[in-house]
């Protein structure tokens, strides 16, 4: 019998992620069984339940690919000694969100639909709770990271507490997702250009 190799896994781990996102973009977490979910991936049974062992898990795994772009984008922008500005981080933060998320091109559905459905589940389901939270909870760490390199460096009040801030720079990428759901005509860099013209000063 051939040896499944690592690559492989990878691979039909991603196309039953793929199949569950675009299910639960369309219809919810609740109206989405695993069977569907099967059918949609293409793949057997046994193949899926190999791989996660509930929708739940499922739900797991989709809030961590949702949130894992967040990552990727500090990883740029608090490279090295590197100082941006909040209203660099919170740009940045959107149109990685546009770039990776709502155009994303594997999957082929709006992810951000998703991150809402997650907050939402997040509320009742404590195992996609103590998911989230820890997610929210490093994404912070690095906002509240960028605002004390920039108190460092002269340009934030220094009785501000660096915490604090990001948490309030954090809030305005999750307004932005909230926004552009529910009132389609928000765009990016219409968003952006109002990030920047509350947090930059007056020239």
């Amino acid at each position: 019998m051939p040896r499944i190799t690592e690559s492989h896994r990878a691979e039909r781990r991603a196309e039953i992620l793929a199949a569950a996102a675009r299910l639960f973009a369309g219809n919810g977490f609740h109206a989405t069984s695993m069977a569907g979910i099967i059918t949609e991936s293409g793949l057997s049974a046994g193949a899926v339940y190999s791989y996660f062992r509930s929708k739940e898990e499922l739900i797991g795994a989709v809030a961590d690919l949702v949130m894992s772009t967040a990552d990727e984008v500090f990883a740029g922008l608090l490279a090295g000694d590197a100082v941006p500005s909040p209203a660099d981080v919170a740009s940045a933060m959107v149109e990685g969100i546009t770039a990776q998320l709502i155009d994303d091109p594997e999957i082929g559905v709006d992810l951000t639909r998703l991150a809402v459905q997650v907050w939402a589940e997040a509320l009742r389901n404590p195992e996609v709770l103590a998911r989230v939270s820890g997610v929210v909870v490093r994404l912070r760490g690095h906002c509240a990271e960028a605002a004390r390199r920039w108190q460092e460096a002269g340009n934030l009040p220094v009785d501000a507490v660096p915490d604090q801030v990001g948490a309030a720079m954090l809030s305005l990428v999750q307004g932005y997702i909230l926004q552009r759901l529910l009132l389609p005509p928000t765009s990016a860099p219409e968003y952006v250009a109002g990030v920047r013209a509350l947090l930059l000063p007056a020239s």
